[in-house]
Formats: C-alpha cells, structure tokens, sequence
C-alpha cells in the first residue's frame, strides 16, 4: 500500500499536481469508506485538484496585478452613491467589455468611489482569469521615464500593454509635462483596441487639456483612442471618506 501511495504521489507530482499529497489520504479513505467505483475516485480527486490549482492560478493573478487594497462590488455602497447603478457594474463584472478591448472611465471629485469601483472591476477580472494590472498615472510616468534612462524602455512597455485589462488611476491630480504626457500616449495607443482599460479622473473632459499643460493636440489624441470603444461614468456627491469621518464623530 506505502509503494502503492508513493508511486501515485510521484506519478502526479510528475504532472504538475503539487497539492496531491495533501488529498490522496483523505479521498481514498472516503471512497473505501463509500464504496466509491475507480471512476467516482479519479473525478473526485481531479476535481478537488483543479479546483485547488484554480485557486492558486487566482492568488497569483491578484498579486501580479498590485492593488493597493482590496475590495469588492459588495463592499460598495450604491445606495449613497446613486450616480452609477450596481446593475451597469454586475455586467462589467462578467468581463465581456475586456473580450471586446473596451475600456470604463470614471471621473469624479475625490472621494466618490472611483478607486473602489476600479478595483472592484479589476479583481473579478483577476477571478476569472484574466492578466490584471493596476498603477497610478504618477508610478506609470516615472516608470516609464526611468526606463527610458536605462534603455529598458520596451520592456517597461510591455508590462503595462501586455495584461488583458490596466487600471491606471488618479489621470490628473498632477499635470504631466510634454514627456510624462508621451509615455501616457504611447500606452493608451499600444493597447488600443488591444487591451482594455479602466481609468480613473478627477477632471471632466473639458478639463483635460490642463493635465497636458494645455497640450490640446495630445489630450485629444489620447481621449480619441480612449474614448472610441468605452463606456464614461460621472461619479458624484459627497465623498466617502468625509461620510466615515462624520459617522465616526456622531
């Protein structure tokens, strides 16, 4: 019996299935116990073994994907922020706008939700196996520049074109130069109709200019590759930090 749990446990190590050993006991003391035929064992033990792999392949995509935190459509609070509907972003969580190469923008004064919603879109993504990555407009730039400096710059740009969806956030807290305003180009027009995009803003369109130190020619270039396969949501109200805070001291 030993040669017989040894040979097994080399056999499907041999094949990649590294949690075997943790199962193989369990399951054939179960199927002893139930009188399991030699089909029901193996589709018991292979299900309990793709389900375990699934879950790594999982962990795996959401630490290579880097949020800063984690949360989740559950965790947001559509009744306080009544701008978008929870209906428009259980679809968005079924991952069909990143099979057509679309992107979500979403603009709004800090604290309304943006980030949350970015996030949220990003880890059911991750959960459905998709390449996630998740960056702030100023870590994108200074990246990208100091690549430049280093000649590694393709390389740097293919860790922000190759994941199937990028989440780039805060475009605009800080006004970009005509270089950082370059590298943001080179990204958005590298994925498009390649990859999709989700975008977060605290300026509206109109005010875009004035994040490319009134470059109209490259804000326009930029929202033009954007904004052709995507959907915009205007997130208002007041923010939620603001509303915690004043819980807090009620």
């Amino acid at each position: 019996m030993n040669s017989l749990h040894e040979r097994a446990v080399t056999a499907v190590e041999r094949i990649g299935l590294v949690d075997i050993d943790a199962t193989l006991d369990r399951f054939t003391e179960e199927g002893a116990a139930q009188g399991w035929t030699h089909l029901r064992f193996c589709t018991e033990l292979l299900e309990e073994q793709a389900r375990r792999a699934e879950e790594r392949s999982r962990a795996t995509l959401l630490r290579f994907a880097g949020f800063p935190f984690r949360k989740t459509l559950d965790e947001f609070d559509f009744a306080f922020q009544k701008s978008v509907t929870e209906k428009a972003f259980r679809e968005f969580s079924e991952c069909g706008y990143i099979r057509d190469h679309g992107n979500i923008v979403l603009l709004g004064p800090p604290g309304t939700g943006k980030t949350h919603l970015a996030i949220a879109l990003g880890i059911e993504a991750a959960n459905r196996r998709c390449r996630v990555k998740f960056t702030t407009c100023s870590t994108l730039v200074t990246r990208l520049k100091e690549a430049k400096e280093r000649n590694s710059y393709s390389r740097r740009l293919g860790s922000y074109t190759k994941p199937s969806l990028l989440i780039v956030d805060e475009v605009g807290f800080t006004p970009l130069d005509e270089q950082e305003a370059s590298l943001l180009f080179d990204v958005v027009c590298a994925r498009y109709e390649h990859g999709s995009i989700i975008l977060t803003s605290n300026r509206t369109y109109g005010e875009w200019a004035d994040i490319f130190s009134d470059n109209e020619v490259i804000a326009t270039a930029i929202l033009d590759r954007l904004l052709h396969h995507s959907k915009t949501f205007s997130l208002k109200g007041d923010s939620y930090r603001m509303k915690e805070f004043k819980e807090g001291r009620a």
